[in-house]
């Protein structure tokens, strides 16, 4: 009998686990085509990585106070996808805002420079074209439906690493994130365990379905772990409005909320520990009409529990254009049902809430805009304000005229105060007032 070598033994024990031909070790691809592969199949094309440039002002430390400086050129990376195939492209409002050029590279490598149609800032979604036709696509999907624990599926550009992938499980629902630099609160976010890190802002959010459930946008800084994405159905009807009108829409209700605590329920004397606190009706508004009362506490919104009156707007806004929400109230010891029904503002409405909430008149000036008339009594009159002022911005924006003050009001509105920007002589002051 012929003895086997020790090289003969090892190539033996090989060929018998199929190491030593690839061709039989190797698994078809078809056994490993999952569900998650396909979906990265079906929707990776319509992805795209965002650079965004701008021209960054640096002040001269010794001379800054006469204007002189340098300038230098800044890039931010971010993410976005296609939702229609001749070149509509969705992505973060922050991931675009200040800069002087877009330009949007897609998976095959073509880079196209873009134009903005439109961004929000609160929502943090902005709307770009760019100049192509047959484009891959994915439009958005709802989120409506999502179930806590579902996989989920982030795509985008981190760090700059393009068409990066990862998975997880949707976390939570319904999430109150502050921005980063915390001067509003973001509401109604989905949390996810997939990785989402710097870069990955405007990318996609998708299920196993490939469906876009969500629009990746926040993570918490220090934190690993938790992402945020805003959810379709929100994110649907700002799109349609930038897409129609070039911003959001504001909404209106004619309802005055505030949000429920242990204090404020022992200072108004109500029931309810949690909600949104109807603190003041307009007449002939919505709610009104709706048979909102003061002091009545909501306390679900279109099926959700409300906890803060940020949820009531997210309910608003989330709802289809049109549409009643109903909510559920506590109005003393009775729970009621009623249908709320917000519409576009009247013409001049954000300027007639400024004199009657702040108590300014403003007119037009050269270089903004200068205050007519302080009421006697009102919260302007106790801040200071004088005829002569000019208001040279709100909200953070620059309002050189009457309407754009009147929107940055509105927007005040949802958020429950309007900071402004006042010029008296050379100085600039920044005063809050609640709304």
């Amino acid at each position: 009998m012929r003895r086997l070598t020790t090289s003969s033994c090892v190539l033996l024990i090989l060929g018998l686990m199929g190491l030593t031909n690839p061709a039989a070790a190797q698994t078809p691809q078809s056994a490993r085509r999952t569900p998650l592969v396909t979906v990265v199949e079906k929707v990776s094309p319509a992805v795209v990585n965002i650079s965004a440039q701008s021209t960054v002002r640096e002040a001269d430390p010794f001379f800054g106070l006469f204007g002189l400086g340098t300038e230098r050129q800044a890039q931010s990376l971010g993410s976005g996808f296609i939702i229609d195939r001749n070149g509509i492209v969705v992505t973060n409002a922050h991931v675009v805002e200040g800069a002087s050029r877009v330009t949007v590279t897609l998976l095959d490598g073509r880079e196209i420079v873009a134009d903005l149609l439109g961004s929000d800032r609160d929502a943090d979604i902005a709307v770009l074209k760019v100049k192509a036709s047959n484009l891959p696509a994915i439009p958005l999907g709802r989120s409506s439906d999502l179930m806590i624990g579902e996989t989920v599926i982030a795509i985008g550009n981190p760090f700059g690493l393009s068409n990066t992938v990862t998975t997880g499980v949707l976390s939570a629902v319904g999430r109150t994130i502050p921005s980063e630099r915390g001067e509003r609160l973001f509401t109604d976010f989905l949390q996810t365990d997939a990785s989402i890190n710097p870069g990955n802002s405007g990318g996609p959010l998708v299920n196993v379905g490939g469906d876009v459930i969500g629009i990746n946008s926040a993570i918490i800084s220090g934190a690993t772990g938790i992402g945020f994405a805003i959810p379709a159905d929100r994110a649907r009807r700002v799109v349609d409005d930038l897409l129609r009108f070039g911003e959001l829409q504001p909404l209106w209700s004619g309802a005055r909320l505030l949000t429920v605590d242990p204090e404020l329920a022992r200072r108004s004397g109500i029931g309810s520990r949690r909600g949104a606190l109807v603190f003041k009706v307009y007449p002939d508004s919505p709610a009104a009409a709706a048979g909102l009362q003061e002091k009545d506490v909501i306390v679900a919104a279109g099926g959700h529990p409300v906890v803060s009156r940020e949820d009531v707007g997210t309910a608003l806004y989330t709802a289809p254009s049109g549409s009643p929400v109903e909510l559920e109230l506590r109005r003393g010891d009775r729970t009621l049902k009623v249908g709320l029904k917000p519409v576009h503002p009247p013409q001049g409405l954000g300027l007639q809430v400024l004199e009657r909430s702040v108590g300014l008149k403003v007119e037009p000036v050269q270089g903004g805009l200068a205050i007519r008339q302080v009421v006697n009594g009102s919260v302007a009159a106790e801040r200071g304000l004088r005829p002569g002022d000019v208001i040279l911005g709100a909200n953070g924006q620059q309002t050189a005229s009457a309407e754009a003050l009147g929107r940055e009001v509105l927007r005040g509105l949802d958020r429950g105060s309007l900071p402004l920007s006042v010029q008296r002589g050379r100085w600039v002051y920044n005063l809050d007032f609640p709304l």
